[in-house]
């Protein structure tokens, strides 16, 4: 028994309508091939699916380009032209945009200003308000933000300066350390410079003994801790 005949209308389940797409897609590629095999023919196929699919088959003698400039010629239709005025339409408006932003800018320094009207002047003045405003609120946000960096770091010294001066007066108590002032006397010395703070202690180290002072420390004996 041969095959019943199929009727011929869209199928409704897209399933089997994606299955016989591309059992007929193979199909009728085998049959372009053996168009250009069998008859020296040249065969260009194109085919896109429900789903946007594309598929594309063209005779190994010729190219896509050759098989669309043969068939202007044989059909008398320029296939390229809407698509060259289209181009055309598009390259024209981003002119004039451009054209337009270009006259904006040299408004906004104040030039070409003799076409406006006093309407056209009351919304470039409004306008340029608006952007000074933005650029000052711009401004004020960046100095408050490098002013707030300052503070912390200022902080961040004055907490380092206590911590190490905390750590010298907890020393007291130890009877080898000592600061030395310019009098000879011991008391505390602290200096800030580059940045940071520096605690300079000194250790008294015995050396022998001075006879004649009963073995108290001579002067040579202050040692950089």
């Amino acid at each position: 028994m041969g095959r019943g005949k199929i009727e011929i209308k869209r199928i409704e389940n897209s399933t089997s309508r994606q299955v016989t797409y591309s059992k007929r897609r193979a199909g009728i590629m085998k049959k372009a091939q053996e168009l250009t095999v069998l008859c020296d023919a040249e065969v260009s196929l194109i085919m896109f699916s429900s789903t946007g699919k594309f598929t594309e088959y063209i005779s190994p003698s010729v190219t896509t380009k050759q098989i669309f400039d043969q068939y202007q010629k044989v059909s008398g239709i320029n296939i390229w032209q809407p698509h060259y005025e289209r181009m055309q339409d598009n390259l024209n408006k981003q002119k004039e945009i451009n054209n337009k932003l270009r006259r904006e800018i040299r408004q906004r320094i104040g030039e070409d200003l003799d076409d406006l009207t006093i309407h056209d002047l009351r919304g470039l003045e409004q306008n340029m308000e608006s952007s000074l405003k933005t650029v000052r609120d711009r401004k004020f946000q960046v100095i408050s933000t490098r002013t707030e960096t300052h503070k912390k770091k200022f902080k961040n010294m004055e907490e380092t300066h206590a911590k190490l001066l905390r750590e010298f007066e907890g020393r007291d108590d130890e009877p080898h350390f000592a600061m030395a002032g310019h009098e000879g006397e011991y008391e505390s010395v602290l200096g800030l410079g580059n940045g940071g703070s520096h605690v300079f202690a000194f250790r008294l180290q015995q050396s022998q003994p001075n006879l004649q002072s009963g073995g108290e420390f001579g002067m040579n004996d202050l040692r950089l801790a």
